[in-house]
């Protein structure tokens, strides 16, 4: 990544296991619930100053309002001017329960019910042009939208964007809601979910993922302008990488050989060697294909006994495009806390996985290193962050 340093500022979430920093840790380091990972006891109301607003919003775009007030909270006053201010959130779905609902509708009681609301709550990009407008941001909006690599490609792109002296902040991140009943369906007959209900990455006997939802989201900012107006730096964005599988609709390339030379591309973009690296968030969906190919990636390029693994989804669940955005969070927090937060639901090593060293049972306490979080979506969407501390 050319010239200018980025580092992180502010930090904001919501997600199944708690909603801001402190409640998300908590949770993260406790223990897992069995089923769907639904964010409970969300108003919305709290996070607009118009109640139309958050009526007119689906929950995609409530979870970006919310963590994006949290994140520009703890940052503080910022200084940069509008036009340099962008934002990048990135979504899978985006507003699918507005969708579904209105589709209802339509069918029920005929076209003319069909809310006026209905075009501008269900698009994709809707929660970055909220989040641009609540905030004055003039500069580069766009919402990447590559399933379950959304969130970690608009942070990758986002930090690019201040790199290149384009911006000097910008609201990046990734929001998803996508509990309705077509898209539950949809994953259910592609035999994608766990039967059980359990998610448990990495494990002998995991059969599918999970499903979540929620949002996350960094305050990205140029190192020297905030570091002028003495804002508190959690941590820098050393570089990112992303590539395509090429291979499948959903399933991995053979042998993770597509997630392992975007780790490769990551370290060089970061400018850093593996033996550097010293945690890895895993993509770690609990599916039986995503966590071979990820281990055979991870073990090719660190070898099994290289930096420590830990995958946050055994509590989360997998919040689609939010994942890597509420993993980066993640990420951001145990570099903070020199803790790492450990594989929920493992308990039996799979004979045919390469060994990796796999965070379990209790957190454990690190060094803080460059870190990295994975991303890896249907699609063959991959994408690999590298954090480093402040």
């Amino acid at each position: 990544m050319p010239n200018r340093k980025v580092v992180v500022t502010g930090l904001g979430v919501v997600s199944s296991c708690g909603t801001g920093i402190e409640s998300f840790w908590e949770g993260l380091c406790g223990k897992p619930s069995v089923g769907d990972r639904r964010v409970e006891d969300f108003d919305p109301s709290n996070y607009f100053e118009n109640p139309k607003d958050s009526r007119r919003s689906d929950r995609c775009t409530q979870f970006a309002i919310a963590a994006t007030h949290m994140a520009m909270d703890q940052a503080g006053e910022l200084t940069a001017e509008s036009d340099r201010s962008g934002v990048f959130i990135g979504t899978g779905i985006g507003g699918i329960e507005t969708l579904e609902e209105q589709i209802g509708i339509l069918l029920e009681k005929g076209s003319r019910r069909v809310s006026p609301f209905l075009v501008p709550m269900m698009m994709p990009n809707a929660a970055t042009a909220a989040v641009s407008m609540k905030y004055g941001f003039q500069g580069p909006a766009e919402t990447t939208c590559t399933a379950c690599a959304a969130g970690t490609h608009a942070i990758i792109n986002a930090s690019r964007l201040i790199a290149s002296d384009r911006c000097d902040v910008v609201i990046a991140g990734g929001t998803e809601a996508a509990f309705t009943g077509s898209s539950l369906a949809g994953f259910t007959n592609m035999t994608a979910f766990s039967k059980e209900g359990i998610s448990r990455p990495f494990d002998l006997d995991r059969d599918g993922f999970v499903m979540g939802e929620g949002a996350g989201i960094l305050i990205l900012e140029e190192k020297e302008m905030a570091e002028a107006r003495g804002a508190t730096i959690y941590a820098e964005i050393l570089g990112g990488a992303s590539n395509a599988d090429a291979h499948h609709i959903t399933a991995p390339a053979p042998g993770g050989t597509g997630a392992e030379k975007c780790i490769r591309l990551a370290l060089e973009d970061s400018e850093i060697e593996p033996e550097t690296v010293g945690y890895i968030n895993a993509h770690g969906t609990s599916t039986p294909l995503n966590d071979l190919g990820e281990a055979q990636a991870i073990n090719a390029v660190f070898g099994a006994t290289g930096p420590l693994v830990s995958s946050t989804k055994g509590i989360t669940g997998h919040p689609l495009g939010a994942a890597g955005a509420i993993e980066a969070v993640a990420v951001v927090i145990a570099l903070q806390k020199c803790l790492i937060p450990p594989t929920a639901g493992f308990v039996n090593s799979d004979p045919e996985m390469p060994e990796i060293n796999l965070v379990h049972s209790e957190p454990v306490t690190w060094t803080p290193a460059p870190a990295i979080s994975n991303s890896f979506g249907f699609g063959g969407h991959n994408g690999c962050l590298v954090i480093g501390p402040a």
